[in-house]
């Protein structure tokens, strides 16, 4: 089974969890960053704000192919409780995605809001179905627990133990 852990990180901690699930379950780790990159001002502010209305930004890379791809594992981070534009910016660059499996997580530091409904939504539009849902506080990342149960959805989601 081929795997493709598609994620953004701002500060990293979504990036610990993507390398974590490649440590257990192999696959290739595609990060994707803005193509004009934030700064602590302006993730808080232009980011934020484009976060709340569920903007995609223009990423980097333009285009990720799923052609070859078997489980898609996408994490994103929770700004003002939505997906992060760059994360709705590289649900937009998926190409032949029609058919394929997802297995999503969210990095947040309490609540995910509306994240998880917004990349469900915003992939079903892109064929893709969504086998698996996770929301990883930071407490959650420390205690490790609910990351091997992202590690245990992308295991399982062909059946294989």
């Amino acid at each position: 089974m081929k795997i493709a852990i598609i994620f953004h990180s701002y500060s990293g901690i979504t990036r610990g969890v993507a390398e974590k699930i490649q440590a257990a379950c192999g696959g290739d780790l595609i990060e994707v960053k803005p193509k004009i990159p934030y700064n602590k001002i302006t993730a808080y502010t232009t980011g934020s704000m484009r976060a709340r209305r569920e903007e995609p930004d223009p990423v980097e890379p333009g285009e990720i192919d799923l052609a070859s791809v078997d489980l898609i594992v996408i994490g994103t981070p929770v700004w003002f409780w939505k997906t992060t534009p760059v994360t709705n910016g590289a649900i937009n660059a998926l190409r032949n995605s029609e058919g394929k499996k997802a297995v999503l997580f969210a990095t947040c530091g309490s609540k995910a809001g509306e994240a998880i409904p917004i990349m469900k939504k915003a992939l079903a539009r892109k064929g893709v179905t969504v086998i698996g849902e996770h929301v990883l506080t930071r407490h959650d990342i420390i205690e490790g627990k609910k990351v091997a149960g992202v590690v245990d959805a992308v295991k399982t989601a062909f059946g294989n133990p």
